[in-house]
């Protein structure tokens, strides 16, 4: 029965169709939940740092009912997609709320798109990781699956990941080197993959051309059936979606470095090298995307049985209080910059 909470991740979506049917200020009510009500119900609820015992472990793993709960992310969000074009584009809508439906849809497609899509992406099924890809294509950020699986959890933690933040770098500053880099890094990372395989540059194997059709092909519909309007709306949502993983990609390894050995290589990554966060309503609302560095220690865990790590360095909130509280510099490096390992501070 403890196991619907989990269900609790549904209240994102449910707060946006809820702003999109009564409109007015209503329209702001996903962001007013996330980084309101939230980060209030994180200082409310107490940490919870237990792991599970090896007989719940296998049981919750032949549970299916942790996958449904993924996989029921694939409607929902496509059907407040459509739902959100439809009413913009069809009803009188003021400025003001055409901008609150705007974040409101892109907080979910970050949530319930790319979060939910980052946990697929990892499953050994194909048809798992086909859905994670499709949660990726309304934020635009299809390419997320080649770069992270293939070069974040490899380069995690030092100066060659895009999706690590330097220690005293901005988060805002961060957006711009994650994006940017993470893109071009994905292009180079599919290069490599297709000369692994003997394929040329040119392969229908080439799944970065194929995620920029799709893409394409997706914006030339949502702007022949929903217009110039529906187009601007489609594109400034999945834009916040992407800020919105970029902003929990800077919290989640902020400052930490892995440390070179004699060899000159890295070493190898372990649970020092993500912040972890046991607060419950973080865990559950971003299906346990908090105990990050389980997640990094062994990649393919599922969500429903990662551990927390006493080694690994905690973060004195939940993630969507630390997301806000990022979006300050200033308080962000003074709760923080204390937090970071000494040996891990690049000179």
């Amino acid at each position: 029965m403890k196991d619907l909470k989990y269900l609790f991740a549904f209240t994102i979506p449910l707060m946006a169709f809820i702003g999109l049917y009564l409109k007015g200020i209503y329209s702001f009510l996903v962001p007013a939940y996330a980084f309101v009500l939230l980060p209030i119900f994180e200082m409310i609820f107490p940490v919870d740092e237990k792991n599970l015992e090896d007989e719940e472990v296998e049981n919750k793993l032949k549970n299916i009912f942790f996958d449904w709960l993924l996989y029921l992310n694939i409607p929902i969000v496509f059907s407040l997609l459509f739902l959100s074009l439809k009413t913009i584009t069809s009803q009188n809508i003021e400025t003001y709320e055409w901008i609150g439906l705007m974040i409101s849809l892109g907080i979910v497609l970050a949530i319930n798109g790319i979060n939910v899509a980052h946990e697929l992406g990892h499953r050994q099924s194909t048809n798992e990781r086909f859905l994670g890809k499709a949660l990726l294509l309304p934020s635009l950020y299809m390419h997320f699956y080649i770069e992270h699986n293939f070069g974040h959890h490899l380069h995690a933690a030092t100066p060659e990941d895009p999706a690590t933040a330097r220690y005293n770098q901005s988060v805002y500053s961060f957006w711009f080197t994650s994006t940017i880099r993470q893109y071009f890094k994905s292009w180079k990372i599919q290069k490599t993959l297709l000369k692994n395989k003997n394929l040329s540059f040119f392969s229908l194997k080439n799944d970065m051309f194929w995620y920029s059709i799709i893409q394409i092909t997706y914006l030339v519909l949502v702007y022949f059936f929903f217009s110039a309007t529906g187009l601007l709306f489609a594109l400034v949502s999945g834009i916040v979606g992407f800020i919105l993983l970029e902003t929990v990609n800077y919290i989640e390894h902020y400052g930490l470095l892995r440390l070179k050995t004699k060899s000159g290589r890295y070493e190898r990554v372990k649970q020092i090298h993500s912040w972890n966060s046991n607060h419950v309503i973080g865990r559950i609302v971003l299906y346990e995307l908090t105990r990050h560095s389980d997640h990094h220690y062994k990649t393919n865990k599922k969500y429903q049985i990662l551990d927390c790590h006493e080694e690994s360095p905690q973060m004195p909130y939940g993630y969507p209080t630390s997301m806000l509280i990022s979006l300050f510099p200033p308080l962000w490096f003074k709760i923080m910059n204390k937090r970071v390992p000494r040996e891990m501070i690049s000179s």
